[in-house]
């Protein structure tokens, strides 16, 4: 007679000295992981140094998960991600939303929650949520809202969207790497385990985000909205916060000198001087243009201001002076990006030599390349020919500037910047480059003849060729804390597994369980084991545990062994109630969320992810 699948496991069911030794390594990671007082990159490297000695695992397998498939995809989707911070595309992104929502709230955090989630497949999500960060923080400034209403949302569908492919989540990542691996250590008998295809858990990422956005978009007033949040986002980045300081608002207009215009032949500095005239920022003469021009700088016919206001001063001043008006940056498109560009405070400090000097005579957008808008000294705002004021010790100035131009001038320490803001350049003008190369990438990556690790390789090589990125930048962009964390606990996931520690503790499992358990049950304990070690230990470490547990856990049970990894892999990313998932702990703070209301929101939304993904895959499966 054909063995049944409990059979199978009969030969592994006796605990051997390796068997405990690789237990009592798994044991001691979870341990030192809880109580944290070991970083968790250096616990990883302790389990592997234990790993070689112990001889669980060869030695010349021991380092081999630092060159894995799986650390390659996370590497690759960090530098891929960098590269698209570069171009300023989440800026762009945040002036979209805004015109979408059309001042209606929920629809501006749907839209936000929504997009955020559809960007989190295709890049590791922590790096997605650095990227949205500023974002919320503008889209909180520009609607008043608190930054709790926005960030717990967003890291949400970030955690969840990460399932709609298999490189949104380190879990996912690993998984196919694991799944290999496990192939040496079937049973005989059993099929070979294939590793799954780029888009294999769409239907069940795709599930997951609908609750996500069904979630917040029906409860999110009732469970958000009495949130104060203690921010530590500097609220300097924000046009609203200059509008009610400094009184500087409005948008950015394009304003093109006639001939008839009686600025032909003026210095910018006396258009400047004019009456009701706006902040004129930028200037293009001929085929140059220039952002903060000194105030020597001439106007001439079929020149091009920058100008900044009101929509209605600056139309005034452009019909009284003969000028044509434009909404639409053709000229300054680039040099007027937030990611490349903007406002900014800096404290004079008592050592500077700017003391006693104005702005004039410091020749700020000659030398330097910044306008000085304001000053804001002793509480009181000085707007007024401020380029004739001089300067105090303690004086906070309002720049307008590159953000380079600010990093360059502000390491002469003649004043302090005290917003924050994006000191490597930024590239906006190779947006577009980077989009084709990302989508080659991901066209590449659904070819089943190139593995996905190859595949995000290749966008990585194109960034870095087409001057998206620099090589130091790629470099960078890669949380070596991560990597290292990743490659350390890869070997201690195939001792499990090679030494029958699985198959030992899936057969002991069974074994108190009933006869003809239906595989659910089995696939929802696993979901909900995993999901606890993800909140205790990380995503990570919860993921090498438990998928090869999984898998031994459904052969023995006469199920889908991939279906029990991909339950297993899926709920690794399920924690969405503590500061060991990185997205949470990122938000945590800026928020102001509590231990408390983590728990209070993110529990129900926890144990809605479990039947979701169990009820999905069966489905699939």
């Amino acid at each position: 007679p054909v063995p049944g699948p409990r059979s199978l496991m009969d030969s592994t069911l006796t605990l051997t000295t390796d068997m405990k030794l690789v237990l009592g390594l798994v044991l001691l990671t979870v341990v030192l992981f809880m109580f944290e007082r070991l970083r968790a990159d250096l616990v990883a490297l302790v389990v592997l140094v234990l790993l070689g000695l112990t001889g669980l695992v060869a030695p010349e397998d021991l380092f081999n998960g630092f060159s894995s498939n799986a650390v390659i995809c996370v590497i690759a989707t960090m530098i891929l991600g960098a590269g698209l911070d570069r171009t300023g595309a989440l800026n762009r992104l945040a002036g979209w939303l805004l015109r979408r929502a059309r001042g209606m709230e929920k629809r501006l955090l749907l839209l936000t929650t929504t997009i955020a989630g559809l960007n989190s497949p295709l890049m590791q999500s922590p790096a997605v949520m650095a990227l949205y960060l500023p974002v919320a923080s503008r889209l909180s400034s520009r609607t008043g809202l608190p930054l709790s209403r926005f960030l717990l949302p967003i890291a949400a569908a970030i955690i969840m969207g990460s399932s709609l492919t298999m490189v949104g989540s380190s879990p996912l990542i690993l998984l196919n790497d694991l799944l290999v691996s496990s192939n040496s250590n079937l049973p005989s008998g059993t099929a070979v385990l294939h590793p799954l295809k780029m888009f294999a858990p769409l239907p069940v990422g795709l599930a997951l985000l609908l609750l996500c956005l069904a979630y917040f978009h029906f409860l999110g007033d009732r469970l958000l909205g009495d949130g104060e949040e203690k921010s530590a986002v500097t609220p300097a980045r924000t046009q609203s916060y200059f509008a009610k300081s400094y009184g500087i608002d409005g948008d950015v207009y394009e304003l093109t000198v006639g001939a008839e215009s009686p600025l032909v032949g003026m210095s910018l500095g006396e258009a400047e001087a004019m009456h009701d005239a706006p902040l004129l920022l930028a200037l293009r003469t001929g085929n140059e243009s220039r952002l903060a021009p000194p105030a020597d700088a001439r106007i001439w016919v079929g020149s091009v201001l920058g100008a900044m206001g009101q929509k209605q001063d600056v139309a005034d001043f452009a019909q009284n002076n003969f000028l044509r008006m434009s909404a639409r940056l053709r000229e300054f498109g680039d040099l007027f990006n937030p990611s490349r560009a903007g406002i900014s405070e800096a404290v004079v400090p008592p050592t500077s030599p700017y003391i006693g000097k104005t702005a004039g005579e410091l020749q700020l957008r000659r030398q330097h390349r910044l306008s000085l808008l304001a000053i804001n000294r002793d509480k009181e705002v000085i707007a007024e020919d401020v380029r004739n004021v001089k300067l105090r010790a303690g004086d906070m100035l309002v720049l307008h500037s590159i953000w380079t131009d600010l990093a360059e001038a502000a390491r002469s320490r003649a004043f302090v910047v005290v917003t924050d803001y994006p000191k490597a350049e930024q590239r906006p003008h190779k947006f577009r480059v980077a989009m084709v190369i990302f989508a080659i990438t991901i066209l590449v990556a659904l070819s089943s003849r190139i593995p996905i690790s190859i595949a995000l390789m290749t966008g990585v090589a194109g960034m870095l060729v087409s001057g998206v990125l620099k090589i130091d930048e790629a470099y960078s962009a890669i949380s070596w804390r991560t990597v290292f964390l990743m490659a350390c606990l890869i070997p201690l996931g195939w001792a499990v597994d090679s030494t029958g520690a699985a198959a030992w503790a899936a057969g002991g499992m069974l074994d108190k369980l009933p006869d003809g358990m239906p595989p659910w049950v089995l696939e929802a304990a696993i979901a909900v084991i995993t999901s606890v070690f993800a909140a205790m230990i990380g995503n990570v470490g919860s993921t090498i545990v438990m998928v090869p547990l999984a898998i031994n856990l459904g052969i023995a049970s006469g199920g889908d062994p991939t279906a029990f990894a991909l339950v297993a892999a899926l709920s690794g990313s399920n924690n969405i109630v503590t500061l060991s998932n990185p997205v949470i702990a990122m938000i945590a703070g800026p928020a102001g969320y509590t231990t408390g209301k983590l728990l209070r929101v993110g529990l129900p939304l926890v144990l809605a992810y479990i039947a979701l993904t169990v009820l999905a895959i069966n489905l699939m499966y």
